[in-house]
């Protein structure tokens, strides 16, 4: 793994998070610990990203309870689940939430190393996903609301005819917004602006399908989302 990738080691056993503490020191890896999942929260948004080694049993502050206040904060650090008992239970519901592992203590230098590698690669992929997903954010926030609508419409599948007569606008207008949106947007298609959307965040994935002009058009799977409710919002 990277060795500018930080590991946070989050226990209650003070003994446990030591001994884990120093094996990963013998591998080279600079690690934080923890002895409350309500501490590593409160220090979260001030840190460097990093990996998580999250026990899952703490009475005061559960893993899987660390684990939905991560999500609800919008902190997409990799996590690697440690237990030392063996509830089933627990351990499918941690990978339901994202767990890049779910191991049991104490935990061989080996498979701590292969657990590891998994979420420095994980790490690095959130982070460039979040970068795209800024720069997209950023695009599409030179927008005026007219032009979030026009766009929506057109994103939707709609001709220029059909966005004219939803608006109350000519078609020639229709026609001069999605230049101005194009060209805001830096993109060639509305194909284009389909993929910087979903890059965005703010609508969902898109499919694409020919009309019947053979006219390649993206086409939401969902209902999509307005550009103003999420491309300004913090990643």
């Amino acid at each position: 793994m990277s060795h500018q990738r930080t590991v946070y080691v989050i226990d209650d056993d003070t003994d446990a998070r030591r001994v884990l503490t120093a094996q990963l020191a013998t591998m080279g890896v600079e690690a934080w610990p923890f002895s409350d999942g309500r501490d590593f929260l409160a220090m979260a948004s001030h840190v460097a990203p990093g990996c998580i080694l999250l026990t899952m049993e703490m009475p005061d502050c559960p893993g899987l309870d660390v684990m939905a206040a991560l999500a609800s904060r919008e902190i997409e650090w990799p996590v690697i689940c440690l237990s030392a008992a063996r509830d089933l239970a627990v351990a499918v519901e941690a990978m339901k939430r994202g767990a890049v592992d779910f191991l049991e203590k104490p935990l061989p230098t080996e498979t701590l190393t292969i657990a590891l590698g998994l979420a420095a690669a994980a790490l690095d992929q959130r982070l460039q996903a979040g970068e795209a997903r800024r720069a997209a954010q950023e695009r599409l926030s030179r927008l005026t609301p007219r032009e979030e609508d026009v766009a929506l419409a057109l994103l939707g599948g709609q001709s220029n005819k059909l966005v004219a007569h939803q608006f109350g606008i000519s078609v020639r207008t229709v026609e001069m917004h999605r230049a101005h949106i194009m060209a805001k947007l830096g993109v060639r298609s509305l194909a284009e602006a389909a993929i910087l959307a979903s890059q965005a965040g703010v609508m969902p994935e898109v499919a694409l399908h020919a009309d019947p002009s053979g006219n390649w058009r993206p086409v939401p799977r969902l209902q999509p989302l307005t550009f103003g409710k999420l491309s300004r919002s913090a990643y």
